[in-house]
């Protein structure tokens, strides 16, 4: 019976991870995403909201992705995204080779604290090969060293009232006529705590090279490639989305699709 019931709820998780990553193809079939009044966006949206509590009911919290061998690792970790972002306050720190970067975090923390790569690289690390699975239809394996997001929300002291962690970046996402729209992702605090999810500064032995994020991205083992924000610049707790965006708690949120994109 106890088979039964495990393979029933991997059929279900696989279901629901499938049917979660539909309105994310990136093709023109999905434009009717931008339609915040169409029906079929609404009942995506609801299918979503369903995947996120099934996932969280069917998944222990520190229930692992798998990891992988060297052996796995073929190619170098294909990047996503922007790749090389030209903001001013990027480009001084990236002509510094990021001596003076600082991780600013604040919000609804106990202590706000702004942390140097020396000082994240003293912290306690973790090191993790694992897959990168993209909306786009590509998967890639690399090894990934940082410092669990935990043990810096354990430093700064998280208040009650947070149920979210937002990550603000460098990256300009969107240029329009009333300004540069940098690139915000946000995941809930079950996720942040996770054992494997880090705050990554190397990639396959290396420096963490910018194409793939330089200084510092997340790596979110759970999720599909577009929640790991790359190129933070600052790490904010809240406990709504409201004024962020236009509310949704993500860019591509706000353009329409899902927040929560669990595998």
């Amino acid at each position: 019976m106890s088979k039964l019931i495990l393979s029933r709820r991997a059929l279900l998780r696989a279901g629901l991870a499938t049917a979660a990553t539909v309105p994310l193809a990136g093709c023109s079939a999905y434009d009717f995403l931008q339609d915040r009044d169409n029906a079929m966006r609404a009942f995506m949206i609801s299918m979503n909201r369903l995947t996120y509590r099934a996932q969280r009911l069917l998944q222990s919290p520190g229930q692992l992705a798998q990891e992988f061998t060297e052996a796995d690792i073929r190619q170098d970790q294909h990047p996503n995204g922007v790749t090389d972002p030209d903001t001013p306050d990027y480009l001084t720190l990236r002509n510094g080779n990021f001596s003076d970067y600082r991780l600013q975090v604040d919000g609804l923390v106990e202590r706000p604290t702004a942390f140097s790569l020396s000082d994240l690289k003293a912290m306690p690390s973790r090191t993790q090969i694992t897959r990168h699975d993209c909306v786009e239809g590509w998967s890639c394996i690399a090894k990934w060293q940082g410092v669990p997001l935990r043990q810096v929300l354990d430093e700064v002291g998280v208040k009650p009232a947070a149920r979210f962690v937002m990550f603000h970046c460098f990256d300009a996402i969107e240029r329009t006529l009333s300004g540069e729209v940098l690139y915000y992702e946000s995941i809930d605090l079950v996720d942040a705590r996770h054992p494997q999810t880090i705050l990554a500064y190397a990639m396959n032995d290396k420096p963490l090279p910018v194409a793939n994020g330089a200084p510092l991205r997340v790596r979110v083992e759970r999720q599909l490639g577009y929640k790991m924000a790359k190129y933070i610049r600052r790490i904010e707790l809240i406990s709504e989305f409201s004024q962020v965006g236009l509310g949704k708690g993500s860019y591509w949120a706000d353009q329409g699709y899902e927040w929560y994109a669990g595998i």
